[in-house]
């Protein structure tokens, strides 16, 4: 049996991806956790590789700041974040769905806050996000690193696989016995399975892509849109001034701001996290748009000094990768099933797989490796018995 892997980007990963930094350590523009470290496979992977693992707690998850002592309000909105997620984990799966910011208090001092953090992890505002999905993701809490970059694990995993790439699948006519996949550079394609791997929000915007079409395909894609949430890398100078694997709010009276978190792994870096709709905003103006934004922030937060001590060093606009279109998915209200409906195969030979595709581990690279795992094990039987 052939396998081939038809990828339209020139590299492995898709949205895992690691760059090297200027001072020579890898960056992940892309996923950087391993989420549910303790039955994640890419820890695994990667421990069969030698590579090493961080086990250190990742900074949400520590009340320090990057000077000085926890910033004001900040056990009482941990205990607001627990108490929210504790209401969507009661959340009976008999319940009619509806919006997860139902679950927040409506005289709660943190609901901004809320939204901002929600934007972070699910990518979007609270309004957006399906109740019934975010009760059913499945987090351990145990949240580690790999060293060398998430994203350089994943591509040096499918070192030596047979991969088409800078070619993109202009169609796949299921109208014979074979399967046909037309491409832009590779010519057509005969197979017997396909497995499409597509972000949510391209799948959605390429109905033509199958033919004869698969429009419940295209109507799960469009339950489970892919949020939004872009890193913007800053060269820290004198970085022994500022705690390692450390926290900080831009604000906390608003949802139109970012985290920042310094020296990851001890490094002379601050990386600054956007999403949902303020990164979808920024984008618009692009990397200087980014770099003013957290600028300003961090300078309203620790003074006009840090200004002269940050140098923008990587940003990736996932919103406006058109490989892409997003981040990760989540499920809007009412649409929690689609995930199911988006994994189902078609005539048993077009299946599909990807982190959308996961009920539990969505959102995550293993996630979508998990549920590719699942899928090639489906088309063993089916070719094989």
């Amino acid at each position: 049996m052939k396998a081939r892997i038809v990828e339209a980007r020139d590299r492995l990963g898709g949205r895992a991806w690691t760059i090297s930094s200027r001072q020579g350590f890898p960056i992940d523009l892309g996923c950087g956790w391993l989420h549910s470290a303790e039955r994640n496979p890419w820890r695994a992977i990667a421990e069969a590789k030698g590579w090493a693992i961080d086990h250190a707690p990742p900074p949400w998850m520590r009340a320090i700041a990057p000077r000085g002592d926890a910033l004001p309000g900040q056990a009482a909105f941990g205990r607001a974040l627990f108490e929210f997620r504790q209401r969507v984990a009661d959340f009976p799966e008999s319940a009619p769905d509806k919006s997860a910011a139902d679950f927040v208090p409506p005289d709660s001092p943190w609901r901004a806050m809320l939204d901002a953090v929600s934007s972070f992890y699910s990518g979007a505002e609270l309004e957006r996000i399906s109740a019934r999905d975010l009760a059913r993701y499945d987090d351990t809490i145990l949240n580690w690193r790999v060293e060398r970059g998430y994203g350089a694990l994943v591509a040096e995993h499918g070192r030596g696989l047979d991969v088409s790439f800078s070619t993109r699948v202009t169609r796949i006519d299921r109208s014979s016995k074979r399967l046909r996949v037309e491409t832009d550079g590779n010519g057509t394609l005969v197979a017997d399975c396909v497995v499409v791997t597509l972000p949510t929000n391209v799948l959605a915007a390429t109905p033509e892509l199958f033919s004869p079409g698969l429009p419940e395909k295209v109507a799960a894609a469009i339950g489970l849109p892919l949020g939004l949430a872009d890193k913007l890398y800053f060269a820290l100078e004198g970085a022994d001034d500022f705690r390692s694997e450390s926290r900080l709010f831009g604000r906390t009276d608003t949802a139109a701001t970012a985290a920042y978190h310094f020296r990851p792994l001890g490094r002379p870096v601050v990386e600054a996290y956007f999403g949902g709709e303020t990164a979808r905003a920024l984008e618009a103006g692009g990397e200087p748009a980014f770099v003013d934004f957290a600028m300003a922030e961090l300078v309203a937060a620790l003074g006009n000094d840090i200004a002269k001590r940050l140098r923008p060093a990587a940003f990736h606009a996932w919103g406006r990768d058109p490989l892409a279109m997003g981040s990760y998915s989540y499920a809007v209200p009412g649409h929690a099933d689609d995930r199911a409906a988006l994994a189902e195969p078609v005539d048993g030979r077009i299946f599909f797989a990807g982190e959308a595709c996961s009920e539990a581990d969505y959102s995550t690279a293993h996630g979508a490796y998990i549920s590719g795992v699942k899928v090639a094990a489906e088309i063993l039987t089916t070719l094989v018995g």
